[in-house]
Order: C-alpha cells, then sequence, then structure tokens
C-alpha cells in the first residue's frame, strides 16, 4: 500500500535516497519502495534542488590546466544540427585536469558570453583547452595561455585534447536520456545532477554525501 504523499518515513526516506543515488528513475523507485510516484518525484526534485545550491556553493576556482567546452542538450529536432541546434539547451563546461567539472547553462556561445566565465572561474596564467570554435580566439589575447585542438589532426603530445570534458558530456547525456525528455524549466537541475555525479565519486561517496547534505532536512515538509 502507498503512503500518503505528504508523508515519508525515515525508513523509506532512505531506500528512496538510495534509489536516487543509484540512479533508479523516481517511476521506478515508487514502485520498489512503495509510496505514491508523485511522492517520489517530489523528494526528487528536492534532492537535485539540495544539490544544486550546494555545487554552486562549493565550486572551486580552476587553475594549472582546464579544458573547456560547450555542449548542447535535448532530444533529436528537425533542422539545423551541431552548435547551436534549434530547439537544444547550450551549456558551457570547464574541468580542471585530474580535477572537478563545473557546468553552466548559456543564452549562447559566443565570446562575450563565454570568456566572461572564463575570467571568474579560471586563475590567470593556467593554461586553458580549446577546440578550434571561433569564441575561443579570444583566448589568444586573455590571461590565460591558449591551447587550440583540432579534432581533424592528430597530435603526437598527448595533452593536447580535451577528453576529459568531453567525457563528462558523454556522461551526462547517456544519464539525462533514460528521462525521455525533460522540460527546460528543469533542466539545470538535473544539469547539476550530472555534475554532482562525475565529481562525487563511487555510489557509496555520493550517498554518504547526499545523506550529510540532507540531514536537516525535513521529508514531510
Amino acid at each position: 500500500m502507498y503512503e500518503r504523499r505528504s508523508r515519508l518515513s525515515q525508513t523509506k526516506r532512505t531506500k528512496l535516497l538510495e534509489h536516487f543515488v543509484a540512479g533508479t528513475t523516481a517511476r521506478a523507485a515508487a514502485e520498489l519502495v512503495g509510496v505514491h510516484r508523485n511522492t517520489a518525484a517530489t523528494f526528487y526534485t528536492r534532492l537535485r534542488k539540495v544539490i544544486a545550491v550546494e555545487m554552486e556553493k562549493t565550486a572551486a576556482i580552476f587553475g594549472e590546466e582546464v579544458e573547456v567546452d560547450e555542449s548542447y542538450f535535448g532530444g533529436a529536432c528537425k533542422g539545423r544540427r551541431g552548435r547551436g541546434a534549434a530547439g537544444k539547451v547550450p551549456v558551457f563546461g570547464l574541468l580542471k585536469r585530474g580535477g572537478k567539472v563545473y557546468t553552466v547553462m548559456i543564452p549562447n556561445a559566443q565570446s562575450v558570453t563565454l570568456l566572461p566565465i572564463m575570467e571568474r572561474m579560471i586563475l590567470p596564467d593556467s593554461i586553458v583547452y580549446t577546440d578550434s570554435f571561433a569564441s575561443y580566439d579570444a583566448l589568444d589575447v586573455s590571461a590565460f595561455h591558449h591551447v587550440r585542438i583540432n579534432h581533424s589532426e592528430r597530435f603526437a603530445n598527448e595533452r593536447n585534447h580535451i577528453n576529459g570534458i568531453e567525457n563528462f558530456w558523454n556522461q551526462a547525456k547517456r544519464h539525462l536520456r533514460r528521462f525521455n525528455g525533460i522540460p527546460q524549466r528543469s533542466f539545470y537541475l538535473f544539469l547539476k545532477e550530472c555534475e554532482w555525479r562525475f565529481n562525487g565519486g563511487n555510489h557509496r561517496d555520493l550517498l554518504n554525501q547526499l545523506k550529510s547534505w540532507t540531514k536537516n532536512y525535513n521529508p514531510n515538509s
């Protein structure tokens, strides 16, 4: 029997936390735990809001070697494809080599949009790796050391790549694909969830971190 939508026992709250960390959808978690699907969906949304706040609070300033790239999220659609594809959500990402990723939704991928984000998040004199997209030309006369990657050429230097941030995009899109479409108004929360999953380590580490963040959270409020 399902519990009332407005209440969650501590046991079921813990089980929903575990299913969330495992990547179980809210609908499937509701069936497994024995709560109404709307209860699970609301609980998941509150978890994502907590994660989004914490990810912004703990966002670090990047330094040394940083990969940056922009990507577009959304379902298949007719018309223009690739950069600026119609109906997709543009996102900018920064990844410190050997460290964490930071993402932000952007209105467009123009230099005037991207450069201020990099100036805010990356230390001067850092090496910044990008692809050959024209919007990154501004980095050539910035406070950074700009290394441009041409994907059509083969480089002997194994450091000349943006594989780290591209790996994050692939992981994020694979995770989001299971939801069969996300409303744009909710996309930010899902994006920050992907960032958290990438940065947070294994499932046990993620669970312990989420428990710590939500220990004072009242699931029945």
